[in-house]
C-alpha cells in the first residue's frame, strides 16, 4: 500500500498526484464523485421528477375541474337552498338570527377604525347583532384608543363589546375561544370573523347567513379576499398572484367537489354549533383556522365558498413581515398534518375518496411536496447537475412541466400574466423559507409554534417619525439585521458559480435562468423587496 505524505491527505502513489492544494482537492473530488456524489444526485433528480409529476397532476386536475365548475356546475345559491333575507312585519327583527362578529386585534393602531367601522355598518338589525372587539394589545395607548372607538359606536346604538384578556395565551385561537365563553354569546347562532385589516361590505351577512339558515348541514360560508394595496409594490403584486390562484381555483374546487376546504381564518361565517361539536378553537398549531376546518369536516359538516362575496383586506408590504407570515403559513399546515393524519385515516364519518383528497391533495401535495419540489429542484438539484455533467435532467422535467405548471397558476390573476416569469423567480426565493418552515412543522422543531403578528406598514412609519435617531453604530447593526439576508446572498453566490460554469462549459443554456435567479436572490438578500422602512 502506498504511503501517505505528512503534508497531504491524498496518497502520493495515486496517478496524477500533484503537491499543490488545488490538485489535492481535485483528486479528492474525483475519488468521491463517481461512487458517492453522482449516485446521490441522480437519486435526487429522480425524486424531484417524481415530485414534479405529482405537482403537475395536481395542477392539471384542478385546472380541469375548475373549467367544468365554471361551465357546468350550478352556482352555490342553486346547489343549496338559499332565500334572501326579508323584513317580516309580523315577526319584526325576530326573523333575523343573532349573529356575533369577532374582531381579534393586537396593537392595530393603523387599521382599528376601519375594521370596527365596517363591522358596525353591516346591514343587519342592531338588536340581532353583537360585535366583539377582542383586543390583545400590549400597548396601553392603543388599548385606550380602541376602547374609546368602541364606546363611540356604542353611543350610536351599536351592540359592541370591548373584551381584553390578562394574557395572550393561545394567541388568536385563545382570543376567539375566550370570546365565545361570554354569557351573551349563548343567544347567537352564528359567528363571523374579521381580522383587524378586513373591511366587509354592508351586505356580507345578508348574502351569507341564508346558506346557514336553510341548510342545517353547512357549517361555514367563506368569502373571497380582495386586496386594497395590491398595486403598492412588486411584493404585493406577487402575493396577489399566489392568493388569487388559491381562491379562484383551490377554494372553488374544494367547495364544489367535496364541500370542504381550509378556512382562511377571516372573512367567513361559522355555525357556532359546528365549532362546538368539532371541539372548539385549539392553539396547538399556528393555523388554528385550518385545524378547526379539518375537525369540522371530519364530523361531516359541509363548507361553502362564495367567490363573489368579497372582503377587502391588506397585504403585508414589507419583506420582513411577509417572511414571518409565510413561516407561519408553511409551518402550521405541516405540523397539523403530523398531528391529524391518523385521525383522518381512522375517521368513519367521511368517504374514502374525501380522505384521499384531504391527505394527498390538500395536505401532502399542496402543503409539503410543492414547497420541497420548488426549492430542492430549482435551487439545489438543477444547479448541481450543471456542475456534474454525468447527471442529466431531462428537458421535460426541467422545462416543459414547469412551464405548464406556471401557466396553470396564471389563471387566478390574468392582469399579471406579464409578471409570471418574475413571479416564478420570486417563488423560488421564498421556497427556501417555506421549505425550512415545513421541516420545522413536520419535526416539531424549536420555532414550530412561533406566532408573529403580521406587521402593518403604517405602524412602522409612524414609529420612525416619532422616535429619536439612534447612534450610527446602532443604525448600521439594525440595517444589517433587518435588511441583509445571508441565506439569500449565499444562494445567489452558489447559483452564480453554477451559472458561470454553465456559460463556459454547458450545453443547455441554463445560465440564462440561473443569472436571473441570482439577481432575484441578490435583491432579496439586500432587502430591496417590498416597501422600504428606514432604519432608526
Amino acid at each position: 500500500m502506498a504511503e501517505v505524505s505528512e503534508n497531504s491527505f491524498i496518497p502520493e502513489a495515486l496517478p496524477g498526484y500533484t503537491a499543490d492544494m488545488a490538485g489535492q482537492i481535485g483528486l479528492l473530488w474525483e475519488l468521491i464523485k463517481a461512487p458517492l456524489i453522482v449516485p446521490l444526485l441522480r437519486i435526487s433528480v429522480y425524486i424531484c421528477l417524481a415530485m414534479s409529476i405529482m405537482v403537475f397532476m395536481e395542477r392539471l386536475y384542478m385546472g380541469v375541474v375548475i373549467i367544468l365548475v365554471k361551465l357546468f356546475w350550478k352556482k352555490p345559491d342553486k346547489r343549496y337552498k338559499w332565500e334572501p333575507m326579508k323584513d317580516d312585519l309580523e315577526m319584526g327583527n325576530g326573523a333575523f338570527p343573532m349573529v356575533l362578529v369577532q374582531i381579534p386585534m393586537f396593537n392595530e393602531k393603523e387599521v382599528y377604525k376601519i375594521s370596527i367601522g365596517a363591522a358596525c355598518n353591516l346591514s343587519w338589525p342592531a338588536d340581532r347583532l353583537v360585535i366583539q372587539v377582542l383586543d390583545d394589545s400590549t400597548d396601553l395607548l392603543i388599548k385606550d384608543i380602541v376602547e374609546k372607538e368602541c364606546i363611540r359606536w356604542a353611543s350610536k346604538g351599536i351592540n359592541i363589546r370591548y373584551q381584553i384578556r390578562e394574557t395572550r395565551g393561545g394567541y388568536k385561537a385563545g382570543a376567539l375561544k375566550e370570546g365565545l365563553k361570554h354569557d351573551y354569546v349563548k343567544e347567537c347562532d352564528y359567528v363571523v370573523i374579521f381580522d383587524a385589516d378586513f373591511r366587509p361590505e354592508p351586505d356580507f351577512l345578508r348574502r351569507s347567513v341564508p346558506f346557514l339558515i336553510h341548510n342545517p348541514d353547512i357549517a361555514l360560508v367563506q368569502g373571497r379576499w380582495r386586496f386594497v394595496n395590491a398595486n403598492e409594490c412588486m411584493l404585493t403584486r406577487m402575493q396577489e398572484m399566489s392568493l388569487d390562484y388559491h381562491f379562484t381555483v383551490e377554494q372553488e374546487v374544494g367547495s364544489s367537489t367535496h364541500a370542504f376546504f381550509g378556512f382562511n381564518g377571516t372573512g367567513g361565517i361559522w355555525r357556532i354549533a359546528a365549532i362546538n361539536e368539532a371541539g372548539g378553537w385549539k392553539d396547538r398549531t399556528t393555523v388554528e383556522d385550518m385545524d378547526l376546518a379539518i375537525r369540522a369536516g371530519l364530523k361531516g359538516w359541509k363548507f361553502v365558498y362564495l367567490g363573489d362575496l368579497q372582503v377587502k383586506s391588506e397585504l403585508p408590504s414589507t419583506f420582513k413581515a411577509f417572511r414571518f407570515q409565510q413561516h407561519r403559513w408553511s409551518c402550521g399546515p405541516a405540523n397539523l398534518f403530523r398531528k391529524m393524519v391518523l385521525d383522518i385515516v381512522w375517521n368513519k364519518k367521511v368517504s374514502l375518496y374525501k380522505k384521499f383528497y384531504v391527505i394527498y391533495s390538500f395536505f401532502f401535495v399542496r402543503k409539503i411536496i410543492a414547497h420541497f419540489f420548488t426549492f430542492f429542484f430549482y435551487c439545489v438539484v438543477l444547479p448541481l447537475s450543471i456542475l456534474i455533467p454525468e447527471v442529466e435532467v431531462p428537458k421535460w422535467g426541467a422545462i416543459y412541466i414547469p412551464c405548464i405548471i406556471t401557466a396553470l397558476n396564471s389563471v387566478g390573476t390574468p392582469r399579471s400574466f406579464h409578471l409570471l416569469f418574475y413571479w416564478v423567480l420570486f417563488e423560488n426565493v421564498m421556497s427556501f423559507h417555506r421549505t425550512k418552515a415545513t421541516f420545522i412543522g413536520l419535526l416539531e422543531a424549536k420555532r414550530v409554534n412561533e406566532w408573529v403578528v403580521t406587521e402593518k406598514l403604517g405602524d412602522a412609519l409612524k414609529n420612525k417619525s416619532n422616535s429619536k435617531q439612534a447612534a450610527p453604530k446602532k443604525q448600521l447593526l439594525k440595517f444589517l439585521g433587518d435588511r441583509i439576508q445571508m441565506h439569500e446572498l449565499g444562494f445567489a453566490l452558489f447559483l452564480f458559480v453554477c451559472g458561470c460554469y454553465d456559460f463556459l462549459y454547458g450545453k443547455n443554456c441554463y445560465f440564462i435562468y440561473l443569472f436571473l435567479q441570482v439577481i432575484t436572490f441578490t435583491i432579496a438578500g439586500f432587502g430591496y423587496i417590498g416597501t422600504i422602512v428606514p432604519s432608526s
